[in-house]
């Protein structure tokens, strides 16, 4: 039987446990990632793969993927898992940011980019407008890029996500993160488990057929395997077609402990359960990331070959 939230034993913050083998990846470095990393120092642009802390930032930035995260760089959430700065009232967005976004991926040449955001409860759309126009201005500059958006819960107010879903960005994203039980626990007060499926059903519902939905589950934070699978068949009801699942990786010691490391074989067991329920795409392993390149290489042939 699966341990409730309230009795189980989790570890400590600063109990961490060593890092297995597959794991441990190389300091990012090359031509490419300096080129980026200073586009984003000039314009003031955030990266998720920074802030994140994300461990593929070499890889990904070296083979010309990135993801950008719009509306700067500092939460009004404070998600225990994530290790993006937060504030009760960030300050005021940048109106220049759209333009800027959109000039920066047209130098980078990409044929598909993820943008990802940080929430705003203090704004009064919750930053819904200013997403919908960064993804606009950057489709105008790059008229045959791909965009996938990973985009807030706006708190369940569905009327603030269909700005996004107008914007007309090939892929729309929510991740639900964890699963149910570890919401609580995991996720800002303000996120809900159900909350989040209530977004991604909308998601669905609400988009036109030639586009997609797609969300993300964090590992190793003490569920359950039944529980997994359990969220997986939930995100697959709700319509979502793309899956990505990864290890979680304690980003500093105010965050919470990772309780296991969860194995290659174990991902590359869900991987087979995701693809039997009918999910068209799962990407499954230590080191993916809801941003992960290998998973946008699929996507984007899938999306192509379709129009």
């Amino acid at each position: 039987m699966t341990a409730t939230f309230e009795n189980q034993n989790f570890r400590k913050r600063h109990d961490r446990l060593p890092k297995p083998s597959w794991l441990k990846v190389r300091f990012p470095s090359g031509e490419r990632f300096h080129w980026i990393e200073s586009q984003a120092r000039k314009l003031a642009l955030s990266t998720v793969c920074e802030e994140a802390r994300c461990p593929n930032i070499g890889e990904c930035w070296n083979s010309g993927t990135a993801t950008f995260m719009v509306m700067g760089d500092t939460c009004t959430r404070g998600c225990r898992f994530c290790s993006v700065k937060t504030e009760k009232n960030p300050g005021p967005l940048d109106m220049e940011e759209p333009l800027k976004l959109a000039d920066t991926i047209r130098q980078m040449n990409l044929g598909y980019v993820v943008l990802t955001t940080v929430d705003r409860d203090d704004l009064e759309d919750q930053g819904a407008g200013h997403i919908a126009r960064c993804i606009r201005s950057t489709q105008r500059a790059n008229p045959n890029l791909l965009i996938e958006i990973l985009m807030p819960d706006f708190r369940g107010e569905l009327n603030l996500v269909q700005p996004v879903i107008d914007s007309q960005a090939a892929v729309l994203a929510h991740n639900l993160e964890t699963v149910r039980r570890l919401t609580p626990r995991v996720r800002d007060p303000r996120a809900t488990y159900d909350q989040s499926l209530a977004v991604l059903k909308y998601l669905h519902g609400n988009s036109s057929e030639n586009r997609y939905t797609k969300s993300s589950l964090m590992l190793g934070l003490g569920e359950a395997k039944e529980e997994v699978v359990e969220a997986m068949r939930d995100m697959r009801a709700v319509g979502v077609s793309f899956l990505t699942l990864g290890q979680y990786l304690q980003p500093t010691l105010k965050h919470l402990a990772v309780e296991r490391f969860v194995t290659p074989e174990e991902f590359e067991d869900f991987k087979k359960i995701g693809e039997e329920m009918g999910f068209l795409y799962v990407a499954s392993g230590p080191l993916v990331r809801s941003s992960y390149k290998a998973a946008e290489f699929f996507i984007e042939k899938k999306i192509r070959q379709s129009a």
